[in-house]
């Protein structure tokens, strides 16, 4: 009941998708807030459930979707370096923020459309104006204060009123062998991924 549709007029997935209701409003403001200086905000991805988080990942476990224009049982045939090659962008079923309904994907996933001037407008405006809306960029540049996690993405924003609760409730109730039920799950205890991925962002985020 606290989950609402995206608008169409802000939907770029191509298909129906959801955030929490709280969320969603104040993505809302901030997409109008962004037009009056001319920039567009859109979303591409919100709330993902474990089985289309799995479909994701599965499909480049299994080379149906290509990572890097290859196919990663080919490029990456050892089982544990292709869970670290999906790691980078992908989180895997039961661990991804995107289950929350607070996480969005702004204006694409490809890391090239933020070096355009547009993407560099874009992430420069959110850099400066997201946080006044609750927003964070969860997967900053790796370096001192983030040393392990996902690669950066500018593109990725989490909603921090709602958020900041959950992944204190997540980082209290789930384990790593919480974590199951897909290709590949059996790297989930050598990768220490809740402290290394799930709780490997921004501090500012926490």
């Amino acid at each position: 009941d606290d989950f609402a549709p995206i608008p169409e007029k802000y939907n770029i997935s191509g298909r129906k998708i959801y955030l929490k209701k709280e969320a969603l409003d104040a993505f809302e403001k901030m997409a109008e807030a962004a037009k009056k200086n001319g920039i567009e905000l859109n979303i591409t991805s919100a709330t993902r459930n474990f089985d289309y988080q799995k479909e994701l990942w599965e499909n480049k476990w299994t080379g149906v979707t290509l990572v890097e224009g290859k196919k990663l049982p080919e490029s990456v045939p050892d089982g544990r370096e292709r869970f670290d090659k999906i790691l980078e962008y992908s989180a895997v079923p039961g661990a991804s923020r995107h289950h929350w309904g607070t996480d969005i994907d702004i204006n694409g996933v490809d890391p090239r459309y933020f070096e355009t001037q547009e993407g560099e407008k874009v992430y420069e405006w959110l850099t400066a104006n997201a946080p006044l809306f609750g927003f964070c960029q969860v997967y900053n540049p790796k370096g001192r204060d983030r040393v392990a996690g996902y690669n950066e993405e500018k593109w990725h924003w989490s909603y921090l009123p709602l958020a900041k609760n959950f992944t204190q409730e997540y980082k209290n109730l789930i384990r790593n062998e919480d974590i199951a039920g897909f290709l590949g799950g059996k790297y989930v205890a050598q990768e220490n991924l809740i402290s290394n991925y799930v709780l490997g962002i921004n501090p500012e985020c926490l």
